[in-house]
């Protein structure tokens, strides 16, 4: 077994008759499953229980073990029963073949490679920022429950992303910890020879050699890539030193790093891959490397070996507007990539070229995104309006197609729901529905939560409310002595909320567009709903801005001076430090979560599906994921579904946000049977929980990614790679002749006549020396309200007399529609190619269409 280097130290110390004991733990408490598989919990706290209650991490309570408390342990009966038994059911949950194994068998999906900039597994790891991380960490999760064979590939960060302190002034302070990776539960990676693991990178005058790290999550493994090796200059160690820290230049070598380190990762390691997943665009080198290695094994050039490896590459953007994209000035691409485009053996300008709209623009930067779309096979927003989205940001890589018709799909985001359930609604959950209720297909749980009576459900959220109280002026105690507040001000935090009060939930990363003080707009109509004597209100808020970012600072200040003041003092809480940890406690708790974001910038948003499987109820702008998930059954809106840019909105929906606690929300809550009990609410938490709770997981976001987009990808991948990749030849030779004559492409007339239910089109072309196997001749048009935009290929008919591959096209099509309605275009076409992300040439016809006599 690989131990973490402080593990071994501490091994060598050891009485040899511990040794068996301090394996076996270190064992489990090195794979980070127990993050949210608490069935070791009671082990844990058998070890230490003070050391658990602060920790609330085995390794950290192993590392603190004394000899002597080992040796009792190692005497105890009870502990080592135990311990097996722990280690028996892990061994167990590793070696089932689960989800993936049951259902896709047959399957010739060989292996994911999943990239990510960032990874929120838990606090015993903290390289994450915010939401990207954190979804990422779900992913991992699902993965490992579903037994998908998924590797992830990271940075190991010294620092990792900051920690939050609020001065006197509410003012964010910002602290980075260093992360001790002898501390972390972390395993080098070792060659066969017993040496650590180095992957060496190629940077203007010298080679960077970075070390490898692992951490085991359940059935998964990421790897971690570290820079700082004793062996690399001070700069370069730096170079994994801070998650989205320095300037431009060392956040491109950042994703050098990520994206080629990556795969050479892969490739020393052996892994046999078919998808490699870029969890948003700063992976996309990546793609690069990719080829280059099979244009080395195979012996091809690097555009036949990028049309090989391309529909193996999927990329994820949760991106909302095209200013968040990663983009470099061509001086820092023309320093790191004169050497790289050597070794693809392409010139430099080609190589900058796939990251730009305009490859001929010199002026234009270079798009991380950009290189993503054009060396990926696939690409997927995070929600279905952001699929759309993305659908008009990418448009300008695919001119003159519709926007509709920009090859970007999408998978919703989920969270893992093991790692954000209460002990309460577990409990619940697991008598209703099963232990394994995550590990496969979800159909039958909302039958089965349909089931609960009011009395369970409404138990529920008293607990876990009680238990976000609790944690809040525990806290909030906390946060008052390490700013040095006078004890009398430190006891006063044991009188903050009330656990049977209305608790609202509102905590994110603050920034503009999330509009973070929309429910300041009108304070004295704020601290009247809260401090109302019969039915009061009480708000937990937490978040962190960015450390560049002054005005999301400003924001934070404005709501920690709001929740000092003496008059609803007792009704709000400001949080500091918002990480994972925090962001349990408070989806486990609220009563209703509130997001507010301008809409369409939120990408998906996960935190308000957090609440779901906790019975709590959301609040929230008709954006991102909210936007197909909300029925008036399960939740609240504001805003019209629409975009709008006008000063005055944010105060419409500020209004309606007010609206709808007043007159809708509060009065619920309080509106009891004789019982005690609020039913219209409680049966929106059981429609909540049993409509969404399921649908927006990671258990089904991560079977998505396999059904709709792994396995079609791996067995085009599969093909093109397969027998020399003559498949991938025929396609670049193809690609290039058709861009090498498109001129040549040109109408003659359009005629159409109508006939019985429709109309009959016949149009001309001429095609110059492309042959007509090369093309599709198709009718289009636009949709027609909310449906699909009809495409209709049509049939080859008969040579124009003298001409050069010049043919009559016609199309018999039975609509109701008027004939102005389509257009003939042309677009490339091969049986193998993925249009239009693999070629976007398209021509239009263009001039006025002859009726037949006919015609009416």
């Amino acid at each position: 077994m690989k131990m973490p280097r402080l593990m071994l130290h501490y091994l060598q110390h050891l009485p040899a008759e511990l040794l068996p004991l301090v394996e076996q733990v270190a064992d489990l408490a090195t794979d980070l499953r127990w993050t949210w598989s608490h069935a070791g919990d009671a082990l844990w706290k058998m070890m230490d229980p003070q050391l658990w209650e602060q920790s609330e991490n085995p390794f950290v309570v192993l590392q603190n073990l004394s000899h002597e408390r080992l040796e009792e342990l190692n005497r105890s009966t009870q502990f080592k029963q135990q311990l097996d038994r722990l280690t028996e059911a892990r061994n167990n949950y590793c070696e089932c073949c689960g989800w993936f194994g049951d259902v896709h068998a047959e399957a010739k999906l060989k292996g994911i490679a999943y990239f990510s900039m960032e990874f929120g597994l838990g606090e015993a790891l903290p390289l994450y920022a915010g939401g990207l991380g954190v979804l990422a960490g779900d992913y991992l999760k699902a993965a490992s429950d579903l037994a998908v064979p998924v590797t992830a590939i990271g940075l190991l960060y010294q620092e990792g992303y900051f920690r939050q302190v609020l001065d006197g002034n509410g003012w964010q302070q910002e602290i980075y910890p260093y992360n001790d990776s002898s501390t972390l539960p972390l395993r080098p990676v070792l060659t066969h020879n017993g040496t650590w693991l180095s992957i060496p990178i190629e940077l203007p005058g010298r080679t960077v050699r970075l070390h490898v790290w692992e951490a085991q999550v359940g059935r998964v493994s990421l790897y971690l890539l570290d820079s700082n090796n004793p062996l690399n200059s001070a700069l370069d160690r730096g170079i994994t030193s801070k998650l989205y820290g320095g300037g431009e230049e060392i956040r491109l070598v950042q994703e050098i790093v990520l994206g080629i380190g990556g795969w050479r990762l892969i490739e020393a390691l052996g892994l046999a891959i078919d998808i490699c997943h870029l969890n948003e665009g700063h992976a996309a080198f990546v793609t690069l490397e990719r080829a280059r290695c099979f244009r080395e094994k195979r012996q091809v050039d690097f555009w036949e070996a990028l049309w090989a490896t391309r529909p193996g590459n999927i990329f994820t953007t949760h991106t909302p507007v095209a200013a968040g994209f990663d983009t470099f000035p061509r001086e820092l691409l023309a320093k790191y990539g004169l050497i790289y485009a050597k070794d693809l053996g392409v010139a430099p300008d080609e190589l900058v070229a796939l990251g730009r709209r305009n490859g001929h623009d010199d002026n234009e930067s270079f798009n991380m995104a950009y290189l993503a779309a054009r060396t990926c096979g696939m690409m997927n927003g995070v929600s279905r309006l952001h699929g759309k989205v993305s659908q008009g940001i990418f448009q300008d890589l695919y001119p003159h197609w519709p926007e509709c018709e920009v090859p970007v799909s999408y998978v919703t985001n989920g969270v893992h729901v093991p790692s954000w359930d209460s002990p309460w609604a577990d409990e619940i959950w697991t008598h209703s529905c099963g232990k394994d209720r995550w590990l496969g297909t979800a159909e039958t749980l909302a039958a089965e939560i349909n089931k609960l009576d009011d009395a369970t459900l409404w138990t529920l959220c008293g607990q876990e409310r009680a238990d976000l109280v609790r944690h809040a002026r525990q806290r909030l105690r906390l946060q008052l002595g390490q700013g040095g507040a006078e004890t009398e001000i430190i006891n006063q935090a044991d009188r903050i909320l009330d656990p049977n009060v209305l608790t609202l939930g509102f905590a994110r990363r603050f920034t503009a567009y999330k509009r973070p003080n929309l429910l300041l707009h009108d304070v004295e109509r704020l601290i009247r709903l809260l401090s109302h004597p019969e039915r009061p209100v009480q708000l937990v808020v937490a978040g962190k801005a960015h450390p560049a970012d002054h005005e999301g600072k400003h924001f934070i200040q404005q709501w920690a001076q709001f929740a000092a003041q003496p008059v609803i003092r007792n009704h709000v809480v400001f949080l500091e430090d918002y990480d994972i940890a925090l962001a349990q406690e408070l989806v486990q708790g609220v009563d209703v979560w509130i997001n507010t974001p301008r809409r369409p910038w939120e990408a998906s948003g996960t935190s308000g599906m957090k609440i779901l499987v906790n019975g709590g109820l959301n609040l929230s702008e008709l954006d991102g994921w909210w936007a197909e998930a909300y029925t008036p059954e399960v939740g609240w809106a504001i805003g019209d579904g629409k975009e709008h840019s006008e000063p005055g909105w944010d105060g419409v929906e500020a209004e309606q946000l007010y609206h709808l606690l007043e007159e809708e929300i509060v009065p619920m809550f309080y509106d009891r049977d004789a019982r005690g009990i609020p039913r219209a609410w409680v049966a929106r938490m059981r429609a909540s929980m049993a409509r969404l709770a399921p649908q927006f997981s990671s258990n089904r976001m991560a079977r998505e990614y396999v059904e709709k987009l792994y396995l079609p990808a791996a067995m085009t991948f599969q093909q093109r790679t397969a027998q020399g990749s003559v498949v991938a030849k025929e396609l670049r030779l193809w690609d290039e002749r058709l861009r090498r004559n498109w001129h040549q492409v040109h109408w003659g007339n359009l005629t159409v006549s109508a006939e019985k239910e429709g109309w009959v089109f016949e149009v001309q072309i001429y095609l110059g020396e492309i042959l007509p196997e090369s093309v599709q001749i198709q009718l289009y048009a636009e949709p027609a309200g909310e449906g699909v935009p009809v495409c209709e290929a049509m049939q080859r008919d008969a040579s124009i007399p003298g001409a050069l591959n010049g043919y009559l096209y016609r199309s018999h099509l039975r609509t109701m529609r008027p004939h102005t309605d389509f257009t003939p275009r042309c677009v490339a076409y091969h049986a193998d190619a993925c249009i239009p992300i693999e070629n976007n040439l398209i021509q239009w016809w263009s001039g006025t269409a002859t009726l037949s006599r006919n015609s009416p």
